[in-house]
């Protein structure tokens, strides 16, 4: 790779283990406010056959002090730009949760409708399709003051409790939480009217979250569509024996993908 390619995909990505025998690998966009150390870690979890790229946004982590992303817009080109050098060696799935569900989605549709790329397999969890009325009917959350949004946060769980009571460190994750949600709660696509991808996707959620509209993702796709409900809530995934499970499925499903690709 040309030195500005590696510099910008060094900007974007977060990858802990860098594997360049790996058969696939896995791209993993953040929840709200989320960075990419969570994902990033997969990457020593999983086997050799699996690299993992965890996308870093602006305004959090080594990107502290770049200005937040404004609208979904963005953050496609930025991520599209960064993995195009690459997509293309060998295949490749997406990995997103909640708002990251929606990014994943969002890079999908530019990487086919631009670049002709498909990913193998689209992992979605914790979201309603972005299209689905459930999604367009929901609250908006940016505008609310700190005080409610707090509120807000402490009762969908999954953000230590510590962390809320601390000011100190809620003045560095609120912009980023609140820019992101921004984001989601004014991004609007129609529902496409004929699946653009072929490839399974797969949706996780946690049986005690809020409902969400799975059954609207399956209109992505012409390919094999799943639902998988895991015990907790909206953070789930941060349970281990669910990570476990989800890191299992992740793996034997891009594992046999992987012999269809060759």
């Amino acid at each position: 790779m040309d030195p500005q390619t590696t510099h910008r995909m060094d900007k974007v990505i977060n990858c802990f283990k860098k594997r360049p025998d790996a058969v696939s690998r896995l791209i993993c966009f953040p929840w709200a406010g989320g960075g990419s150390i969570h994902y990033a870690r997969w990457g020593n979890v999983l086997n050799s056959s699996i690299e993992v790229f965890a996308v870093k946004l602006p305004g959090r982590e080594a990107r502290a002090k770049e200005p937040f992303f404004q609208d979904m817009q963005q953050i496609v080109d930025e991520v599209t730009t960064a993995l195009l050098p690459v997509l293309r060696e060998k295949p490749f799935a997406l990995f997103g949760h909640s708002f990251g569900a929606f990014t994943s989605f969002a890079v999908a549709d530019a990487l086919k409708t631009l670049h002709n790329l498909e990913p193998v397999h689209i992992f979605l969890s914790g979201a309603s399709a972005p299209y689905s009325e459930i999604r367009i009917k929901a609250p908006k959350r940016s505008d609310l003051s700190d005080e409610d949004f707090l509120k807000w946060m402490t009762s969908i769980g999954g953000t230590p409790p510590e962390l809320l009571s601390n000011p100190d460190v809620l003045k560095l994750f609120l912009p980023a939480l609140k820019a992101d949600l921004h984001i989601v709660e004014n991004y609007r696509c129609k529902k496409p009217s004929d699946p653009f991808l072929s490839c399974p996707v797969t949706c996780f959620d946690g049986k005690d979250d809020v409902p969400h509209d799975l059954q609207a993702w399956k209109s992505i796709t012409s390919g094999d569509f799943t639902v998988r409900m895991l015990d907790g809530s909206h953070f789930y995934l941060k349970e281990p024996g669910n990570e476990k499970i989800l890191l299992d499925y992740v793996t034997k499903h891009l594992e046999t993908s992987g012999m269809d690709y060759l």
